[in-house]
């Protein structure tokens, strides 16, 4: 290898213009972590923490981006990255708290190590799934450009988290959208065991900004000086014209992916070679050559730093153990809401299905400033179903906001959104497409308030359903994917007044909603609907026709399958449109069952694992004496969406439906 591309040299210190002041405070903020974690080790062995992953010898990266960050700037940091957290001066119990799983931490015990944000230090932790951390920090990154706010985001990854897909979107919708995004990856070496070889074939890291028209560095991660010095000039740049940069920070894992794993997998020679350019102890040589470090000042600094640790170490251990209820575990599932209702207009026009999403948007961005639209082809093509016809002439680029196809980024994006005070509304063009952004939706926008108090006010329409001809990828109601998920809210209408009124109180609420609208009602379902803006509160069921023999429990295009039927054939039905599956009216459905004695639970989605299972344990649990027939589950057949007509209609249940009504009857 030729000695220019030779990451395992000499450290040559460059002090520039850094008066002793701030070389002896880098210093300080540079062995501070590296106190920290010899201390962890201990404490690991001995089995007072459960899991560690060591950043010994990378601490100079995370120092010196956060010191060359304002404090106001966010920093999205990886479970290696200790010198953010000490950097942004965090009281250290609440680390030592948070890492013992108690209450003092930022997490009440519910999660571990660093997998926690605080917007009182502007720190947004990673989850275990490494690259969502990439796009979070463009959609912060927007909201400081919306606000027109001269800031930069910096966000983190290891060289085995840039495999990942988000790594790719990430950096692709910063650059569409010149984002001020520091991408900073830390080229250690390994991914777990893998070596960097089999991970990317391209000589370094950086070489990947080209691809994305990107400006990339490479940067000597051991040193400190040169870390800090050159991030600080990246960033008065980037303040000044704002763009997305790819910084490679060259650096080695010393120590094991996390404790338990070691690194025998790694060559003797190769762990020798880099321990000559720790970071620590060659910045500490510096000083001391250049007469800035004495022996005694550096004893002094140490010691108040391990004096430190200790006393917070005792606050943590003294904190008692964490407890909780049941009741206050649930409470935290979701941000509390004060829903306030506000009522219709008089004045209604008849209008579709499709014309009362369009209006609830259209009503939701005049009356919040702070209220983004994204998905694909939104803009000046109004949508693949022109619901946001027009927006973009009214609202303007910044708030109708076309993206890539990338799913994942672009939810990622909303979720930094909400950290950064904005509300967003992401178009899926068909909700068959929530696959590709499934992790940010299950992992980052249901967790994070449970998880550190973070909402997710995000909106995710989802264009769903059958019946259309549209075959396999663009047929499937897949609700039940996201009833299961706690933290998630679920929002199905099927007329269009309720879905004008459910669409404005899922953008009022500061809790993540997926709102599904059928594709099969969007230009066949009319109906008198208010013009002006109105809620409709969550967890309330309708009830559109009464009768004595049996409760149909439904929703979505499955409460005109079954109004048709009792219309055509006469039954004396109760039908109950559920309108949001999460949360659930189940006094509803309870009231209904136990007055008509039958239940027949219908929906559309095939039938194994949907919701209509368990409505139908719900109404066992609670309704059982009052029964005079087994509830009925009814749903489509087990297999993926046909294509041709006559192959839906048989996988479709609306021609079964009679049958099993006069069956459940007839019991």
């Amino acid at each position: 290898m030729k000695e220019e591309n030779n990451p395992i040299k000499n450290i040559v210190f460059n002090r520039n213009n850094f008066t002793n002041h701030q070389l002896i405070d880098l210093y300080k903020a540079l062995i501070k972590p590296r106190l920290i974690e010899e201390k962890m080790l201990i404490l690991l062995r001995q089995g007072k923490i459960s899991k560690w992953f060591s950043g010994i010898g990378q601490e100079a990266i995370s120092v010196g981006v956060t010191e060359a960050l304002n404090f106001e700037e966010y920093i999205l940091p990886l479970h290696r990255n200790l010198g953010v957290f000490t950097s942004r001066k965090i009281p250290l119990h609440r680390l030592f708290s948070q890492w013992q799983g108690k209450k003092g931490g930022f997490t009440k015990g519910r999660d571990r190590s660093f997998h926690f944000g605080t917007k009182e230090y502007n720190i947004v932790g990673m989850i275990s799934h490494l690259g969502p951390q990439l796009g979070v920090a463009n959609g912060i990154a927007l909201a400081d450009i919306l606000k027109s706010e001269s800031k930069v985001t910096a966000v983190f990854s290891g060289d085995g988290g840039t495999s990942e897909g988000d790594f790719h979107e990430a950096l692709n919708v910063a650059a569409v959208w010149n984002l001020p995004v520091l991408f900073c990856i830390e080229n250690n070496g390994y991914g777990l065991s893998t070596p960097s070889s089999q991970q990317f074939i391209c000589e370094h890291m950086a070489d990947k900004g080209i691809g994305y028209g990107m400006e990339s560095h490479i940067i000597d991660g051991n040193n400190i000086l040169e870390v800090y010095s050159k991030v600080a000039e990246i960033v008065k740049s980037v303040r000044e014209n704002p763009r997305p940069i790819l910084l490679e920070f060259k650096t080695f894992r010393m120590r094991g992916h996390e404790e338990a794993s070691g690194n025998k997998y790694v060559p003797h020679d190769l762990l020798d070679k880099w321990a000559l350019k720790d970071p620590v102890t060659n910045y500490q040589d510096f000083l001391r050559t250049e007469n800035i470090l004495s022996e005694e000042t550096e004893v002094i600094i140490k010691q108040e730093i391990v004096a430190e640790i200790n006393e917070h170490l005792k606050m943590a251990f003294n904190e008692v153990v964490t407890t909780s209820t049941i009741e206050n575990e649930l409470a935290d599932v979701y941000e509390p809401v004060n829903y306030l209702e506000t009522k219709p207009s008089t004045k209604t026009s008849n209008i579709r299905f499709v014309d009362a999403i369009s209006q609830g948007l259209k009503l939701s961005m005049d009356r919040y400033d702070n209220m983004i639209i994204m998905g694909q082809d939104i803009a000046e093509y109004g949508g693949v179903f022109k619901i946001t016809e027009g927006f973009l002439e009214q609202f303007g680029a910044a708030r109708v906001r076309n993206t890539p196809i990338c799913e994942s980024s672009i939810i990622e994006a909303a979720f930094g959104l909400s950290i950064n005070g904005y509300k967003s509304v992401v178009e899926l063009q068909f909700s068959d497409f929530i696959t590709s952004g499934f992790n940010p939706v299950i992992n980052l926008l249901a967790k994070s308030f449970y998880r550190w108090s973070q909402n997710s006010d995000v909106v995710l329409r989802m264009p769903c359903g059958a019946d259309v001809g549209a075959g396999p990828f663009h047929s499937q109601t897949n609700e039940a994917w996201f009833t299961k998920t706690p933290g998630l809210k679920v929002v199905y209408p099927a007329f269009p007044y309720d879905a004008k009124g459910l669409l404005a109180t899922a953008i009022e609420d500061t809790n993540p909603v997926l709102f599904f609208e059928h594709k099969a009602l969007y230009r066949t379902i009319y109906q008198e609907v208010p013009d002006d803006y109105y809620t409709i509160p969550f967890g309330k069921a309708a009830i559109l026709n009464t009768g004595n023999d049996i409760s149909i429990i439904t929703y979505g295009a499955g409460v005109h399958w079954a109004l048709k039927e009792i219309k055509e054939h006469n039954i004396s039905a109760d039908i109950i449109d559920l309108r949001t599956l999460q949360p659930l009216d189940t006094e509803a459905i309870f009231s209904s069952v136990k007055k008509t004695g039958r239940a027949l639970v219908l929906q559309e989605d095939t039938l194994f694992g949907g919701i209509a299972s368990d409505i139908s344990a719900l109404i066992t649990e609670n309704c059982f004496k009052y029964l005079d027939a087994p509830v009925k589950r009814v749903g489509s057949v087990e297999t993926p969406i046909p294509f041709a007509k006559n192959l839906e209609n048989l996988f479709l249940p609306k021609d079964r439906l009679h049958d099993e009504i006069i069956e459940l009857l007839n019991f």
